[in-house]
């Protein structure tokens, strides 16, 4: 334990299989054999931080329960969080033209960023759904996210102006704020919209009825890291989220074939629960 970190730092196929095991129990993420060096990566940091002296020690310290925070923070390291506003952008042209035409006049209209990681996701929709629905209209839209740093990036809703290429030219006009002087390089979401997304920590692998009903989900890239049977549950979990008729985003590199048969695809990626 002296060194810190046996074999140069590289964590043992004994300590690897602990870490898949834990966050299989406490995400439900599957962490194949090829992430095994992402694994040591993120973590020699913090265990230098913490002056642990070994992957086990550190596995040891923070299930043994005396340390709910720090195994927090393991499962945020673990994660990934990659995003762009408007990230695969026919999702949002579903919304624009298919969906939000069909929603009848004062209806509460709720959408679900449901691994929202910093944000941008959130505030697309936002966006599409101000242009579309209007101030007037009582529209709101859901963040949610496991890991609880990226959703306190979100609620900032600040992000470099180098990550705006994705907005369509008259949505940053319309509904983002352009940095000047301290805030130079940095773009802002206008308070319009901020006032309608809220965000908060959530595990898919718990329990999702509170976050209550929604018209729209989207969980994008995110049931590649499930095995089948967490991909089943999840699925389950946002069907009973959704209201009848609601709609279901994933990831173009997603499919639930195979998953469930309780949603009706619509075309790849987008499903339907059916209506009463």
């Amino acid at each position: 334990m002296a060194d810190g970190f046996g074999n140069g730092g590289a964590i043992s196929e004994e300590e690897f299989a602990k870490f898949q095991s834990l966050m299989q129990r406490a995400a439900g993420i599957h962490l194949p054999p090829s992430k095994k060096s992402l694994v040591s990566g993120r973590l020699s940091k913090r265990l230098r931080e913490r002056a642990i002296g070994s992957f086990g020690d550190y596995y040891r310290h923070i299930v043994g329960g005396g340390d709910p925070a720090e195994l927090q923070t393991a499962i945020e390291l673990l994660t990934t969080n990659e995003t762009y506003f408007f990230r695969e952008p026919g999702h949002f042209e579903i919304l624009a033209r298919d969906i939000l035409p069909a929603v009848r006049p004062g209806a509460r209209f709720r959408a679900w960023s449901a691994a929202s990681s910093t944000g941008e996701e959130a505030y697309s929709i936002a966006m599409v759904l101000m242009d579309k629905l209007g101030e007037e209209f009582p529209w709101e839209v859901f963040g949610s996210d496991i890991n609880g740093k990226v959703i306190e990036t979100a609620r900032r809703a600040t992000y470099p102006t180098a990550r705006n290429e994705g907005i369509p030219p008259d949505y940053l006009k319309r509904f983002c704020l352009r940095g000047t002087g301290a805030m130079s390089g940095k773009l802002r979401v206008a308070a319009a919209l901020r006032e309608r997304v809220r965000f908060d920590r959530l595990n898919l692998n718990g329990d999702l009825k509170g976050a209550g009903e929604f018209d729209v989900i989207f969980l994008r890239n995110v049931m590649i890291y499930f095995d089948l049977d967490m991909k089943r549950r999840v699925a389950a979990a946002l069907h009973r989220q959704l209201r009848p008729g609601g709609w279901l985003f994933i990831g173009h590199s997603e499919s639930l074939n195979g998953v469930c048969e309780i949603f009706r695809p619509v075309r790849p990626t987008v499903y339907r629960k059916e209506a009463r």
